[in-house]
Formats: C-alpha cells, sequence, structure tokens
C-alpha cells in the first residue's frame, strides 16, 4: 500500500471538507438561500459598517443606516423598471399590430424574391396583442395569484425569504468581526500564516473586482443615459441606468439593456431612426466599456476575465441554482488565486525544469 506523505495527507483531508461543504450546500441549496444571500451582502457591506464604527457610530446603528441604504437602492432599480413597462407596455398594444402590417407589406416581398416566403396575418396578431397586453396591472396581478404554484407555496417562501433576509443579515453584519475572527481560530496553527496570505489575496482580488465593476457600472450609467437623451429617448434616463447598472453580468446585462432601447426606439419614432441611435450609442458604448474602462478600473490583473465570471455564474448556477448563483464569484475569486498560485508553484518545481 502507498505511503502518503503529511503534505498528500493533508491536502486530501482539505480536499475532502471542501468536497463535503459542497455536497451539503447542494443538498441544502432549497431553504439555504436567504443565508447565502445574506453573507454575500454581509461580506460586500461589511467594509462600509466599518467605515462607519470607526467614525464613532455605534455597530447596530452603522448596521441598520447600511441595511436601509441598500434597501433604499434596491427600491430605486424597481422604480427605474416601472416607466419602462408603464409607458411602452401601453406602446406596444398599440404599435405591434402597425409594425406587422409593414413587416408584411415591405418585408415578406423583399423575402419572397430571395426564395423565402413568409406572410403574417396581421388581424390574428392584433387579437393576441389585445387578448395579453390590454389587461391592467391588477388584472395580470390576480391571474398571477391564482396560480396555485405561484400563489402558495412559492409566494409564501419568497415572503418568507424576504422577511427573513435582512433579519440574517443584520446579526451578521453586526458579529462581522467576531464571526471573521472565529473562522480564522479554526485553521490549525501551523496553517494559519498561509492560509490568511492565500484568503487576503482572495480577498483583494475580489475586492478590486467590485470595486472596478461599480466605477464601470457607473461611467457606463451616464453615459447611456446622456446618449440616449441626445437622441431624442422619451426612457433615456431608465433604460441608460438600467442598461449601466446590468452590465455587471458581462454581455448578458448589456444584451438586456439592447432589446429595450431597441424596443423603445422602435415605438417611439417607428422609425429606422430609432434602431440608428441605438446602434451608435451602444457599439460606442461597448467599444467604451471594452477598450477604456474595464482595462482601466478592473484590468486582467484581477485575474478574473468576463469569460470566467460567466462560466462561473453558469456552472455554479446549473450545480447548486440560485444558492450556485451567489456564491459564485467569490468562489471564482478564490479559484483565480488557486490557479495563480498553482502555476507559480509549478514554475519553481522539478517538473518545469
Amino acid at each position: 500500500m502507498m505511503k502518503l506523505s503529511k503534505t498528500q495527507r493533508t491536502a486530501l483531508a482539505w480536499g475532502g471538507v471542501a468536497l463535503a461543504l459542497i455536497l451539503l450546500l447542494w443538498l441544502l441549496s432549497p431553504v439555504l438561500a436567504p443565508f447565502i444571500a445574506a453573507l454575500v451582502l454581509a461580506y460586500a457591506l461589511a467594509p462600509v459598517v466599518q467605515a462607519l464604527v470607526n467614525r464613532r457610530t455605534p455597530r447596530a446603528l452603522a448596521v441598520v443606516m447600511v441595511e436601509m441604504l441598500f434597501a433604499m437602492a434596491l427600491l430605486a432599480l424597481v422604480l427605474l423598471v416601472l416607466p419602462i413597462l408603464s409607458k411602452e407596455l401601453p406602446a406596444l398594444r398599440e404599435q405591434i399590430p402597425a409594425l406587422a402590417k409593414l413587416a408584411n407589406d415591405k418585408v415578406s416581398p423583399w423575402l419572397a424574391e430571395h426564395g423565402i416566403h413568409m406572410q403574417l396575418d396581421p388581424a390574428s396578431i392584433k387579437a393576441f396583442v389585445l387578448k395579453y397586453l390590454d389587461a391592467n396591472f391588477e388584472e395580470w396581478l390576480a391571474t398571477v395569484l391564482s396560480s396555485a404554484r405561484i400563489g402558495g407555496s412559492f409566494l409564501l417562501a419568497f415572503v418568507g425569504n424576504a422577511v427573513l433576509l435582512p433579519v440574517v443579515l443584520f446579526y451578521l453584519l453586526n458579529d462581522w468581526p467576531s464571526l471573521v475572527e472565529r473562522m480564522r481560530a479554526l485553521v490549525p496553527p501551523a496553517a494559519r500564516d498561509s492560509v490568511g496570505s492565500f484568503l487576503d489575496e482572495c480577498d483583494e482580488t475580489l475586492g478590486q473586482y467590485l470595486r472596478g465593476q461599480l466605477l464601470v457600472m457607473g461611467a457606463l450609467a451616464v453615459y447611456y443615459s446622456v446618449g440616449l437623451a441626445l437622441a431624442r429617448f422619451d426612457l433615456a434616463l431608465p433604460i441608460g441606468v438600467f442598461t449601466g447598472l446590468a452590465v455587471f453580468i458581462p454581455y448578458l446585462g448589456f444584451g438586456l439593456g439592447l432589446v429595450l432601447a431597441l424596443l423603445a426606439g422602435l415605438l417611439q419614432f417607428a422609425s429606422i431612426y430609432g434602431v440608428v441611435a441605438v446602434a451608435i450609442v451602444f457599439g460606442v458604448g461597448q467599444l467604451l466599456e471594452s477598450f477604456v474602462l474595464t482595462p482601466r478600473f478592473v484590468g486582467e490583473r484581477i485575474g478574473m476575465s468576463p469569460l470566467m465570471v460567466i462560466f462561473a455564474l453558469l456552472a455554479f448556477g446549473h450545480l447548486l441554482g440560485f444558492v450556485g448563483v451567489l456564491i459564485a464569484l467569490p468562489l471564482s475569486a478564490v479559484a483565480a488565486v488557486a490557479v495563480k498560485r498553482l502555476h507559480k508553484a509549478y514554475l519553481a518545481s522539478s517538473l518545469f525544469r
């Protein structure tokens, strides 16, 4: 039987602990969502709370102030989306049948010349639109709540998590320094220096990524709002701010903002001008993000490219559901630091010589 060295036994033991934690997260993921979300938020908001504490604010009061500011920020995001829906849904009801008729009269003959035969039925499209877009908000809400699945256990779980999340977040933020110290005390004394150095590097990497992304989001929110306003879009501010904030999710956020802007342009101007204006504003915005803002504020030095972030979100989301999405970014930062250290160790080892 092959004998393992002390280092190998230690590595296997920590690997087993990691696998056990992942299995536990997978088994308990349906009930862990509010706790994991609170933990991720506590990690992000702890520096703000500590800054207030350093200014001689009582910790409990600082936690309440930070939670209230965060709740107000979430409410502001919701209020950004409401003007888009309240303005575009009625416009959709009016414009979709007209756009379908225009496409049938102009596009179908052009496609037929190239061997593609397509005929739209404007009357059927108008009936469909009136059926699903003519209802007001109260009727939509009644329809949603009438569903047994949505109106029953799912709605109850959502309300329960919404109430539980701020409570868990308060206790985590209030006890954050002692919680961190207790976690460090669990590390074996012989490994505390190396583990502490590794975790500090992970924290620095994730902090650099988050701070850089916040700067990129703010700059793009201003750019898209101003750009769409100069193009005379009525919904320039909500669409611009939403697009800037949504770029936190690489590519997908930009795509959602682009779809909203195209829809707004078609409904407001009902001409090719809306499409051209959106193409110019969003094309310049993508170049600005890719070649100026992201390299300057985020940089490749942190080792987390947009593709890595996308893969982490998809992989952990597939494995652990919503809980996986919550922990994807912290774990990808840990993985980036681990890969960087393994690369250095490989270059210094006898295998590379």
